[in-house]
Parts: structure tokens; C-alpha cells; sequence
């Protein structure tokens, strides 16, 4: 079959020929109709993420959507090594499938795998989240703050607040008020009356203990005296303001770095507001509630509440998207596997 072969740590996998995979009884081969690409994905080849390096040679990808010999179209986020899901076909253990709700495609479906999952799971799962709260989504224009941000409001949060460098995709969001988080600890605040996120004030002044204190108070204006949850995808000078303006009480749910591997947090900035530093990852959760989650996810999608701007991609053009990925793309990439 072919596949997106992975040879070597750190460099890009090759559409190559691959041995196929053969079912067992407690493994399924799912025929790959699509699989989106993620960081995670990127993080794993590299063979030093904390999960410990995959085999060589091996197939990369984490998740996929696809058939099973009986018609069955599914979901999955498990593989067996060395088979990955950018593959024509990959092998599943029988426990990880998942349905999909009827009415998605198949490619928005994938693109949703990883990403969706990770804002339901952090918001309902992990930070707990309750009606009418208000949550503040850092790294907003990311496909996972993206989701987020549709997710918080379908969950039943009284208020979403999304926060990312300033560009008229973060305008376009389904938010109640954005902030802007261009510079290193400024901001600037966009409300709106309903949902979207154009025109508005700009927000300055305040503090907070380590943070910058016109992020802060932008944050605290946007939200309205501080969130109760804040998803974070970011870490860095974002989740040290968005802590500064936070709510008593608040879930910090932290699923990534992508601005900083490190913070200088002071102990105040936690023990003051009785702020929860959440760490998540999507297998922390047990497989029956991912299963769930993912099926309500699909199911919200097929009704048109959530939507992911994606790129497809071919499988034979993997090389080129993978350092596409490894750049930051702009857009969801999702890999045609057929």
C-alpha cells in the first residue's frame, strides 16, 4: 500500500510503498478516507516527545476517518505501530473505534479528530465547564481555539472571549468580545453586542502581578472581570495575563506551547484567585467519554454549529505538507488518503 513513510527522527515522512496491515481479533484494518495533520503528529517524529519515539520505519499519524470491511464509516484515535493513519490503510485495535455522526463529510470529520477533541474534552471534560460561565480561548485562530470557541458556546457558556494576534479571522469568530494579542504584554479589547467580533474599544491600564498590565486589563474588560475557564494552547506572556485577569476560582486548562515553553509565575498569581492549573492531553481521557464526545462533536458539526476552516491535500503530496504543518499553516490540513 502506500503511505507516508517516516525513516528517519526529525525529517519529513515519504510517500512510499509499505507492508499492509493485517487484522487480528483484537485489531481492525479501517480502509483511510481522510486524516487531518496536526502538531502532534510533527511532536511524535520528531522522536523525542514524551511518549518515546515510534518505530523506524513506521507510518506517521495519529488519527484518521475511514471503513471497516462491513461498510462501517469511523473514527480513531489509536493505531498499532508501525501503521499510522496517513496511510491507504491502517490497522486499529478494536476498542478504539468510534462512530461518526451521519451528515459530516468525511474530511471535516477528520479535521475535527484531534483539534475538536481536544477543545470538547479541555472545556467539558477537564475544566468541568458549567452554564453560563465565561471562557477565554487563547490562540483563538488556531484550528483548536477555533473549535473552542464554537464548542464553549454550544456547551452553554454564558460568555466567550477569544484572544489571538490581530487579523480579520479573529474578527470573523463566533465571540462575544476579542482580544488583541499583538506585542510582548499589550492588548486591546473588541466587544461586540451579540456574537462576532468587530469594531469596539481599545483597553488599557491595570496590572497584574508578572503580567503585562494592559493584557490584563484588556482581558479583564473582554471578559468582564475575568473568566472562569481559560483554554491555552499557548502558554507564555498570554497565560500569564489571562491568570492575572482571571476569576476566583478559575480552571487554567494548559494543552500546549506554542508561544513559549516557559512562564515566570509568581505563587500570588495562583493563590490569590484560587486559580486550578490544569495540564490536559486528549488520552488522558477514558475511551468511552472520548467516544462520546466525539460522536456529540460530529453530530453538532453535521448540524451546521461548528465548522473548521481545512485545506485537503494528497496523500502523494505528504512531504510538502508536513513542512507546511511544521511552519504553522494558516488552515487546517487535511490529507485525502484516497
Amino acid at each position: 500500500m502506500r503511505a507516508a513513510v517516516l525513516h528517519d527522527y526529525g525529517t519529513p515522512p515519504h510517500y512510499d510503498e509499505f507492508d499492509e496491515p493485517r487484522p487480528s481479533d483484537d485489531a481492525a484494518v479501517v480502509e483511510v478516507e481522510a486524516a487531518g495533520l496536526s502538531h502532534l503528529d510533527v511532536a511524535k517524529a520528531s522522536g523525542t516527545f514524551y511518549t518515546g519515539p515510534p518505530p523506524l520505519p513506521s507510518v506517521v499519524g495519529s488519527d484518521g476517518v475511514g471503513r471497516l470491511p462491513d461498510g462501517r464509516r469511523v473514527f480513531f484515535d489509536t493505531v498499532v505501530p508501525p501503521y499510522g493513519s496517513l496511510a491507504e490503510r491502517v490497522l486499529v485495535p478494536s476498542g478504539a473505534l468510534f462512530d461518526v455522526a451521519e451528515g459530516v463529510d468525511s474530511r471535516m470529520a477528520a479535521a475535527l479528530g484531534n483539534s475538536g477533541l481536544a477543545a470538547w474534552l479541555a472545556l467539558e471534560w477537564r475544566a468541568r465547564l458549567r452554564p453560563e460561565e465565561t471562557v477565554l480561548v487563547l490562540g483563538a485562530t488556531g484550528t483548536v481555539g477555533t473549535a473552542a470557541v464554537q464548542i464553549a458556546r454550544a456547551l452553554g457558556a454564558g460568555r466567550v472571549v477569544a484572544a489571538a494576534r490581530s487579523s480579520e479571522r479573529l474578527h470573523r469568530l463566533d465571540a462575544d468580545a476579542v482580544v488583541e494579542l499583538d506585542g510582548a504584554g499589550g492588548g486591546g479589547a473588541s466587544r461586540t453586542d451579540g456574537h462576532g467580533g468587530d469594531g469596539g474599544t481599545g483597553a488599557t491600564g491595570g496590572g497584574g502581578a508578572g503580567a503585562g498590565g494592559d493584557l490584563v486589563a484588556a482581558i479583564r474588560e473582554a471578559t468582564g472581570g475575568g473568566a472562569d475557564v481559560i483554554i491555552d494552547p499557548l502558554w507564555g506572556p498570554p497565560a500569564l495575563a489571562a491568570m492575572g485577569a482571571a476569576r476566583h476560582g478559575a480552571r487554567h486548562i494548559q494543552l500546549g506551547q506554542q508561544a513559549a515553553m516557559r512562564i515566570d509565575l509568581p505563587a500570588p498569581l495562583v493563590r490569590s484567585p484560587a486559580l486550578d492549573i490544569c495540564g490536559f492531553a486528549i488520552f488522558h481521557a477514558p475511551v468511552e467519554v472520548r467516544r462520546d464526545a466525539y460522536l456529540r462533536m460530529t453530530r453538532l458539526a453535521a448540524s451546521g454549529g461548528l465548522k473548521l476552516d481545512l485545506q485537503v491535500v494528497p496523500l502523494s503530496g505528504i512531504t510538502g505538507a508536513w513542512e507546511r504543518q511544521r511552519c504553522g499553516p494558516g488552515t487546517k490540513l487535511v490529507v485525502a488518503c484516497h
